[in-house]
């Protein structure tokens, strides 16, 4: 039998290293649908519900296994579905290749069913490259294109199949003026910053008194070096979000997350800095950074247009963070004067006493916090982390201490509800011999994540660790937008827009063949937990939780508070209860526990 275009990349995806693709059906894909089928599971194809669960499941592929995520859809409406999870892997840097189908060559043009202007719409998403193949002799170098584009760049990419060319026969560029003739492969550079920068860096930081890092989700490969650096500065290090779980959080001077969903501690070293040294980050809230005459700064990034992007540095250092910091560290001095640094490591040791004591607040039913901060200690070295996006956000931000060999991620660049389960179910297929905790909100569960179980109940038995817990936060209430009513706008919750119906999490659970647990009184939390650990099959835990137990931030503002009071004047449905909740949770941060 001849080889068709469609058998052509499928092989050549195989090329490229590619063992598993994420997608869903549809006429419009189907001459690929069938070369797959051909392939015999190389590549394998995996099968979620939804074509948005499909692209979350690409950039969650990315980020848990190094590797190009890819994903498969359908024309039209197909198409349109990825849109989402690839904008989750464009705005957190993550490469990833969308393979969609188009209707037929002769039609385009006509309005035909299900005909959009593919290239249009993926333009933005996947600027560094779209392509449409139009001719067999094309294929070879759109696939090349894309795959390498993707990767180097850290990336999406688009390529666009009409279902008629998806079934001819493929065809090698001919030996002629116009062919052009690709291949496969890339590996990444190692990329040094020029030595004379790396000179007056090191002079810099030589000379800070009080230095303060800040790291992002570049330094995925680079902790080693990171804490070297970190060390013989006597500095501390403040993680972005995507950072939380690449850097153990019991290291020497690691103060927790920065911003919103920071710690005290992060968030006074950055106020008493004399040096910020940035290393893989474009954190976005300049608020939360020092005041930008206050500190000398440099960054050092894989990508320059990302340096001198959030803060006026002194010195920009293009290059990957792992050699960047070893080169550094050969030119640091070890700073005999200890003090900056142990001044961190109290305000660190504090924080976590605050987050005890906010955990032991009473709420009703239960404190959210209190469920995190049980989670905590009860964490497999080698877990998996995936958080949706939600106030589940914050309490995994603050109240899970990393140690070394776990990893997670969550949405960030893109901060969209719905990555939760699709991560998971990433992550499982990346490392089927580990563990997974997703945490969620009953808002993203209701929106993507009870569908996406399904995609669960299909393939976990092949796992060689059944262990998937899937803790649902159920408040009945889309809590973190209500808190931004209150806080950002003044208002009071609208309830309209706020409120949620209760769903049953557990039983739903086992109707899928899964473990249900229902946590309904804080007295459970632990024997819940100890019980989720030790089931053989996966878990969902529908927590009743009370959302009206704040998101604190690290420090609150005059005019938060203002508008925060100014929502409970107005009539917010919640009353003075979420008041009382509140005053409590700062009274523990003022206190602490037992004071």
């Amino acid at each position: 039998m001849h080889q068709t275009v469609s058998d052509f990349i499928v092989s050549r995806l195989g090329q490229w290293g590619v063992e598993r693709l994420y997608g869903y059906s549809g006429d419009g894909i189907n001459g690929f649908m069938a070369a797959l089928r051909r392939a015999d599971g190389l590549p394998r194809l995996i099968q979620p519900r939804h074509e948005e669960v499909a692209a979350f499941m690409a950039c969650g592929h990315a980020k848990f296994s190094d590797e190009v995520g890819v994903c498969v859809a359908t024309s039209g409406p197909g198409a349109v579905h990825l849109l989402n999870g690839l904008y989750d892997a464009r705005k957190d840097h993550m490469p990833a290749v969308a393979i969609i189908g188009q209707q037929a060559r002769m039609s385009l043009g006509t309005d035909y069913q299900q005909e959009l202007d593919l290239i249009s719409l993926f333009k933005d998403v996947a600027s560094a490259y779209v392509q449409m193949v139009t001719e067999p002799a094309q294929t070879r170098h759109v696939i090349d294109q894309a795959m390498r584009i993707a990767i180097a760049r850290r990336t999406v990419t688009c390529v666009i199949l009409p279902n008629d060319v998806q079934d001819l026969p493929m065809a090698d560029p001919p030996a002629a003026h116009g062919a052009v003739f690709s291949g496969v492969g890339y590996r990444f550079p190692h990329r040094l910053p020029e030595t004379v920068d790396l000179d007056t860096a090191a002079a810099i930081l030589n000379q800070g008194q009080r230095v303060a890092i800040l790291a992002g989700a570049g330094v995925k490969h680079a902790i080693d070096e990171l804490h070297q650096v970190a060390e013989l500065l006597g500095a501390g290090i403040a993680k972005a979000l995507l950072a939380k779980a690449m850097i153990a959080d019991d290291a020497p001077g690691v103060t927790g997350t920065i911003g919103l969903l920071g710690t005290e501690a992060s968030d006074k070293m950055m106020k008493e800095c004399d040096t910020l040294l940035m290393v893989g980050t474009r954190f976005p809230y300049a608020e939360f950074l020092p005041k930008s005459d206050q500190a000398r700064a440099i960054q050092i990034d894989i990508a320059p247009e990302a340096l001198g992007l959030r803060y006026p540095t002194e010195l920009n250092l293009h290059g990957d963070a792992k050699p960047t910091l070893a080169a550094l560290a050969e030119r640091l001095e070890y700073k005999q004067n200890r003090r900056w640094r142990n001044k961190i490591q109290k305000w660190t040791d504090d924080w976590w006493q605050v987050t005890e004591a906010r955990a032991a607040t009473d709420a009703m039913p239960i404190n959210p916090q209190r469920v995190f901060q049980s989670l905590s200690p009860r964490l497999p070295d080698d877990v998996m982390l995936c958080c949706d996006v939600g106030t589940a956000t914050n309490w995994y931000a603050r109240h899970l201490k990393i140690r070394r060999g776990m990893f997670g991620s969550v949405s960030g660049g893109l901060a969209s509800m719905g990555n939760g389960l699709p991560y998971l179910l990433a992550a499982k297929f990346c490392h089927p011999q580990r563990p997974a905790v997703a945490m969620i909100g009953d808002g993203a569960m209701q929106m993507l994540g009870n569908m996406a179980l399904l995609t669960l109940a299909k393939y976990w038995k092949e796992w060689q660790d059944p262990r998937c817990i899937i803790l649902v936060l159920n408040n009945r209430d889309l809590s973190q937008v209500t808190w931004e009513q209150r806080v950002m706008e003044g208002d009071p919750k609208f309830d309209t827009s706020q409120d949620i119906p209760d769903f049953r999490y557990d039983q739903y659970a086992e109707l899928l063949g899964f473990k249900g647990l229902c946590l309904e009184r804080a007295e459970d939390i632990e024997h819940v937990w100890d019980e989720a650990f030790a089931a053989d099959r996966p878990v969902i835990i529908n927590a009743y939780t009370d959302g009206d137990v704040a998101p604190l931030p690290p420090h609150i503002e005059f005019e938060q508070a203002k508008h925060y009071m100014a929502s409970v004047i107005k009539g917010d449905s919640s009353g003075w209860h979420n008041v009382k909740q509140s005053t409590k949770q700062v009274k523990r941060s003022l206190f602490k526990r037992n004071r």
